[in-house]
């Protein structure tokens, strides 16, 4: 094994892989219905990455470091076969984790082939559990209790992780922090708020939708009592809290007001087989290319450790000193 270090001497440990960016819903603080109709171009089928590619990829990448999958989309069970991936990745050396971001409108059909392929860890998108407010924040096209079950499903299950993660916005949704939580209370399903994000260009972002950490547990704190934990690992994102009362754990992604750069050890590979080192890029590294256009492995591995060790991306802490409008990638090419 080769682990390599970027700029800021952070070591290269997750593969975030994008397997499809078509999704469907039209959530819009990720895919708005107005900006992407029914005449947007999405990706045909051979631009996308096959699991062959994909699989060459992650034994470089395991070879450098990384031993954490995530499979995202779009929508990634909109992929055909997505079993079949899991197995090919689970049977790389160095690769001990699999998980994967799920909308969960699809997963209950498919859970058990995937537990039965390797995967380890599920994200189930939950942001309300009113009905109404489902369907609206889906971009009118999620059933609510389609979901409802595929998580009870999940909790159910093998796996040795379910959490949901809901983004919270201002004036939206809100007033659903405490029935989301009184919902899985005393459970296994992890919940984790995260501060809605400038990701991209077309989400109309705006710092007055942001309700940041700590009033988030304040409202908590309203109702229940709740104590920080350690950290599983360097680099979690989440910052943990348990309830004093009540079994469960509660999770905070706070990129705006607490920003986790200094940790950062994810990288991003989109649908078509583009490489990102941050979350808010606006520079992109064609793999696919690579991959198609020569059978040596060893210049896509030298392409890969150049990329990463020339990395010094924290956009996240230095947003507020940025000018201008540079185009950041979207949310739903790389999943999050």
């Amino acid at each position: 094994m080769n682990k390599i270090k970027d700029k800021l001497n952070r070591p290269i440990k997750d593969l975030r892989i994008s397997v499809m960016d078509t999704c469907n819903y039209r959530c819009p603080y990720c895919m708005p219905a107005d900006k992407f109709d029914e005449n947007y171009q999405f990706l045909k089928k051979e631009e996308r990455l096959g699991f062959l590619e994909i699989e060459k990829l992650v034994k470089i990448f395991a070879n450098f470091g990384v031993n954490k999958i995530r499979l995202t989309g779009g929508e990634p069970l909109l992929r055909r076969n997505l079993d079949r991936l899991i197995k090919y990745l689970k049977n790389i050396e160095g690769i001990d984790d699999i998980a994967l971001t799920t909308n969960g409108q699809l997963l209950q059909k498919q859970l058990p082939k995937l537990i039965d392929a390797g995967l380890d860890r599920i994200n189930i998108s939950l942001d309300t559990i009113d009905e109404d407010l489902y369907y609206q924040m889906s971009g009118n096209r999620g059933q609510l209790q389609v979901v409802l079950d595929a998580i009870d499903a999940a909790s159910a299950s093998s796996l040795k992780s379910v959490k949901l993660n809901c983004v919270v916005q201002k004036g939206v949704n809100d007033h659903q922090i405490l029935p989301l939580l009184e919902r899985y209370q005393d459970t296994n399903v992890v919940v984790r708020f995260i501060e809605f994000m400038d990701v991209g260009t077309k989400n109309d972002w705006q710092k007055s939708k942001v309700i940041d950490f700590k009033e988030i547990i304040k409202i908590i704190e309203s109702k229940w009592q709740i104590e920080p934990l350690s950290a599983n690992y360097i680099g979690e994102v989440a910052e943990r809290y348990r309830y004093k009362n009540h079994a469960g754990e509660i999770g905070f992604i706070s990129s705006i007001s607490k920003p986790f750069c200094q940790t950062c050890s994810r990288a991003r590979i989109s649908a078509d087989g583009k490489l990102y080192t941050c979350l808010f890029a606006h520079t992109e590294h064609d793999l696919k290319k690579l991959i198609r256009s020569s059978n040596n492995d060893k210049e896509l591995e030298a392409t890969i450790q150049n990329i990463w060790q020339n990395r010094d991306d924290r956009y996240s802490e230095i947003r507020h000193e940025l000018t201008g409008n540079k185009d950041k990638i979207e949310m739903y090419v790389i999943g999050g």
